[in-house]
């Protein structure tokens, strides 16, 4: 969403192989500090990173807030790389790790970045370092098939960054999004459905494994930029049927809810050889983040809705935001 007072928010609330246990902890806020990240453009698109806390008021529901600490652009992320190496993937294997290569080449020296692959199992293949050569090995050794386990990865990678402190912290998700127990609950949900009754069946919003990582990432504060592959495109599909076609819409929809919710943004791969800049734009982005601290005047847990609203005190720069977070 972009307007002249909307910003990009975020609500935060050795090399080795670690495969995922099942875990489903309870969301939980220990803290009744909120954190939100603030990107700002001019009117030509150009980030402005040189503000500083005092151009800032912020507003929850109405009712303005202290910003008790605030960070620069500056700051060092900590960042999980997850890539999708399910069968869909293993045609252009190559491609993702160049690509993924150029995303570390553009960090800051002090990002510190965990990589992640993911198929039928998801396995850490190096935890959070600023070596990059550890990160660059993990990627050329990424290898899978099968099954996408995409959900499991970003419950699995939102735990990991959990113990990343105060440190800011993104996700960057290169997959198609077609995730295969969620692609078996729409199929389950489109059974015995008409052609004509198919398109409106799938409400991607409801899914609740799709709100458990929305809800988590709201407590840990974490910002998640998918970047799209063109296998979950519904337009590339081979004469698809009516079912096929919502199982990807919806499975491309859940991205985009994904990015909107927590201050990234979706990024679409149309050609394998745009991955690359991609990654690199993504870098870019953390790099023109602010991130300010306030505790909230209400202190309620009581699962509503609370909108967030950023001004700055010059009215002419343009922003996209994400306007709020559930207190649970």
């Amino acid at each position: 969403m972009f307007g002249p007072k909307a910003f990009l928010l975020t609500i935060f609330v050795y090399f080795g192989f670690t495969s995922l246990q099942a875990q489903d902890d309870p969301i939980r806020v220990d803290s009744a500090i909120v954190r939100v990240n603030i990107g700002v453009v001019d009117g030509r698109g150009r980030p402005i990173t040189s503000l500083d806390k005092e151009k800032f008021s912020l507003f929850e529901d109405g009712v303005k807030q202290d910003i008790s600490k605030f960070e620069t652009t500056t700051a060092p992320f900590s960042v999980v790389m997850l890539l999708d190496m399910s069968g869909s993937t293993r045609s252009f294997r190559q491609n993702i790790q160049l690509s993924a290569s150029r995303f570390l080449d553009a960090l800051a020296p002090d990002d510190r970045v965990a990589v992640v692959e993911f198929y039928s199992k998801v396995n850490l293949l190096n935890d959070f370092t600023t070596n990059r050569r550890t990160a660059a090995h993990s990627i050329s050794v990424a290898n899978g098939g099968g099954d996408t386990d995409l959900y499991k990865a970003l419950q699995f990678s939102l735990q990991k960054l959990s113990k990343e402190g105060s440190r800011r912290k993104a996700i960057v998700v290169l997959s198609d999004g077609i995730d295969t127990d969620l692609q078996n609950d729409d199929r389950k949900r489109l059974a015995g459905l008409s052609d004509a009754q198919i398109p409106a069946a799938i409400n991607p919003e409801s899914s609740e494994t799709l709100n458990r990582i929305l809800n988590r990432a709201d407590v840990e504060g974490v910002t998640i930029y998918p970047l799209a592959l063109p296998t979950g495109d519904p337009a590339r599909l081979a004469d698809p049927t009516p079912r096929q076609i919502a199982m990807f819409k919806a499975a491309r929809s859940r991205l985009q809810i994904i990015a909107d919710r927590t201050g990234g943004t979706l990024n679409t791969i149309n050609r394998l050889e745009q991955m690359g800049t991609l990654y690199a734009l993504v870098a870019a982005d953390l790099r023109t983040l602010y991130t300010v601290e306030y505790q909230p005047t209400n202190d309620k847990r009581d699962g509503k809705w609370r909108a967030i609203k950023i001004e700055v005190s010059n009215p002419e720069l343009i922003t996209r935001s994400r306007q709020g977070y559930f207190a649970r």
